[in-house]
């Protein structure tokens, strides 16, 4: 019996990890999301730093990516970036799996 609770608990800890794992992968992609999408709109410095912000912010909206991906699509639609759906798709993939290497090479 001992065994399964053991086994159990091991469970929820990779489960807990995983979770925290995606979590700090997350504001890590949001933020270079946002450094990205920050340079497209034409800020730099600070204005870009704080940009990086909303957007790392956005994401608070609801689960999953749809919040970031709806903030970043009407902040380039407003400014007339040309950058399709798929290419910001794209790159919030790929700016996610190097987070997720990232977070795991420290």
């Amino acid at each position: 019996m001992s065994s399964m609770k053991d086994r159990e608990e091991g469970f929820e800890r990779k489960f807990a990890f995983d979770e925290e794992l995606r979590f700090k992968a997350s504001a890590r992609r949001n933020r270079a999301l946002g450094m990205w999408a920050a340079e497209k709109l034409g800020k730099s410095g600070a204005e870009a730093e704080a940009y990086a912000k909303q957007v790392v912010v956005a994401d608070i909206e609801e689960a999953g990516d749809h919040d970031v991906f709806r903030k970043i699509r009407k902040d380039f639609d407003e400014a007339g970036v040309d950058q399709s759906d798929h290419q910001i798709r794209r790159t919030m993939d790929e700016l996610m799996a190097q987070a997720i290497e990232q977070i795991k090479n420290t």
